[in-house]
């Protein structure tokens, strides 16, 4: 189906599931997943976590919406950036992926995803965001699915939908 950028809230999106940037321990944390663990309700949220925990960076697991317009999130542990790691692409690419193919299971037909790992994990944004469109639109050349890029940053969203016109 489509790839569409959009600038807005995340936990605000009406989609069947959003996507989580958690860390391996799948705790509520800050930036994106704390934004999200709060609009979900946090109590509830953390403990549909602990049953799933730890998960490996770059795999995707799945809770309930909790309190969101979205039925499901969906959490995965993008890599932890450093310059010198040679796996790092491959590990935000699975990210992606492995988050697509949850969406896909549990019958979605729409998904909205964060930037993985660029906040305090350091990826740089324009590499990030490159990866992202590239395996997004990988999986959609044979899923059905309307997928949302969802950028909090309204220069990096501008900056972004001028790349990829």
């Amino acid at each position: 189906m489509t790839l569409k950028f959009i600038y807005q809230d995340i936990t605000k999106m009406n989609v069947d599931a959003i996507v989580n940037a958690a860390n391996t321990q799948l705790q509520g944390g800050s930036g994106v997943c704390g934004a999200i663990f709060k609009a979900a309700g946090w109590q509830k949220l953390q403990a549909e976590c602990d049953q799933l925990a730890p998960i490996e960076t770059g795999e995707a697991v799945v809770t309930s919406g909790g309190n969101l317009a979205a039925s499901y999130i969906i959490h995965t542990a993008g890599p932890i950036y450093q310059k010198e790691s040679k796996n790092a692409s491959d590990l935000l690419a699975a990210s992606y992926h492995n988050s697509l193919k949850k969406a896909v299971e549990k019958d979605c037909d729409s998904v909205a995803f964060p930037l993985i790992s660029t906040g305090v994990y350091g990826f740089p944004q324009d590499e990030a965001v490159k990866i992202a469109v590239k395996t997004i639109r990988q999986f959609l050349l044979k899923n059905e699915l309307t997928v949302y890029l969802v950028f909090f940053d309204e220069a990096l969203f501008t900056k972004s939908q001028e790349l990829f016109r």
